[in-house]
Parts: structure tokens; sequence; C-alpha cells
């Protein structure tokens, strides 16, 4: 399992759910956080809960469906002047469960490929050199497991096509010290899952960092949290170093 104590994690959707549960369990470990959300003014409470673990907090605002936005963000972000060895892509958007899928409109495929696929993308292009530069890094991307439903056409497309740019862009890290993995949290009461979903946003902890912490070389891999629920840390990084990458 990778140490990272003292080093910088920006975490997207950070102000509620599991990106806040994620940014918790991180600091835990003595990582800093740029929590990123839609308000500043929504993530205070979290940098609070954050400093008072004795790690250094930052936070940003940016709205992911507005690639100005989340650009004016990465500047801010740079302005620290602090190396960002740490990415979790977690913020995502279900637009609409549509029961007449024939339907669907232009906008639930335009939304979500903005929120779900490209910002992630310019999230993780804008970090990679850097972290390829130094040597280090870590990148996991949110995905879903959600299949056979046309009624979330726009979702489920949108996250399959960030697992196929996340698996593809892992082919070209094998074997570093850059490692870009994939989450799928499972379905959570959360904003985004709903009140109806089977599994606490708590049980998505620790599979959905546990992407951050391997030291095996090996990227492209999808976590799923589920696999690792009750687990410590440690024992999910070691499941997580068992399992093969794809290539």
């Amino acid at each position: 399992m990778k140490e990272l104590r003292n080093r910088w994690a920006l975490v997207t959707g950070a102000s509620r759910g599991i990106g806040r549960l994620a940014a918790l369990a991180m600091a835990d470990q003595g990582v800093n956080i740029i929590a990123l959300s839609r308000s500043r003014e929504h993530t205070s409470p979290l940098i609070a809960e954050l400093e008072a673990k004795g790690v250094k907090a930052y936070a940003v605002e940016a709205e992911l469906s507005d690639i100005a936005s989340v650009e004016r963000a990465l500047a801010e972000i740079d302005s620290l002047g602090v190396p960002v060895d740490i990415v979790l892509n977690n913020a995502g958007v279900q637009i609409a469960y549509r029961t007449e899928y024939l339907k669907t409109p232009v906008s639930d495929y335009e939304t979500s490929f903005k929120v779900n696929t490209i910002a992630p993308m310019v999230i993780v292009y804008h970090f990679l050199p850097a972290m390829q530069e130094r040597g280090f890094g870590r990148i996991v991307n949110t995905t879903s497991g959600i299949r056979l439903e046309p009624e979330q056409a726009g979702y489920s497309a949108s996250k399959a096509a960030l697992d196929k740019v996340t698996i593809d862009l892992g082919s070209k890290l094998q074997g570093s010290d850059v490692i870009i993995s994939l989450t799928d949290p499972g379905w959570c009461r959360t904003d985004l899952g709903g009140p109806k979903a089977p599994n606490a946003p708590e049980s998505a902890i620790p599979g959905v960092i546990a992407g951050a912490f391997v030291n095996d070389g090996k990227s492209g891999r999808l976590f799923s949290a589920g696999d690792f629920h009750g687990m410590t840390l440690e024992e999910a990084v070691a499941k997580a170093e068992s399992m093969d990458s794809p290539y």
C-alpha cells in the first residue's frame, strides 16, 4: 500500500455523499484535500472537518457541465502552487429515468457526456503531464455498473465512454508509478442514487479510494466498491493489487 501522507488529492463532488466520505477517508491517511463542488459555500463544513483531522484543505467551485467553469477551477488550483498527485473524479449526474425511452431527448446525452465524460477527462489531461514528469500519480475515475436500462441511456452511455477512455489511457501508463483506475461505488442512497437504493453511501468506502493507494504499476482496472465492503483500507488495497490489469 502506497504511503500518501502529505500529498494533495483533488476530489470532485466533494461536498456530500460518496465524495465527502472519500475525502474524509483519505484525510485519515494524512492526505491534503482540494474539494471541488458546485458551491464553495456547500463545501465549507467539509473543509472544517478535514482541517480538524490535521490536514490542509481547500475548496474550489465549478459547474462541470460548463467546461469554461472547469478550466477556471483548474487555473485556481494551479495558483495554489501545490502538486496534485491524486485525482478522484467522483462527481456525476443522472439526468432522468425515461420510461418512454424511445423519446429520450438529445439534451440527456449532451449534459451527461459533459459532466460524466468530458469534464473528468479535461481534469485528467490537465494534471497527468505533471504527474508523469514527477514520476508519480494516481487517478481514479468513477463509473457505474448500470446495464440493460435504455431508460437511463444518457447516463449509461457517458459512463461507458469514460470506461473506454480510462482503460485506453491506462495502456500508455502500464508499468509506471502513474496509475489510472476505475471505481464503481454501486447503487447507493445518495442524491444521484435516490432514497430507494439498496446500499448506504458508507458501503463505498474503502473501495472507491483503493485505487489511490495501490502500488503495483497496474492501470486500467475496475474496482467495484461492493467487493471491498467491510474491509480495512489495507485489506482493500491488498485485494486490489491482486487483480490483473486488462492488458
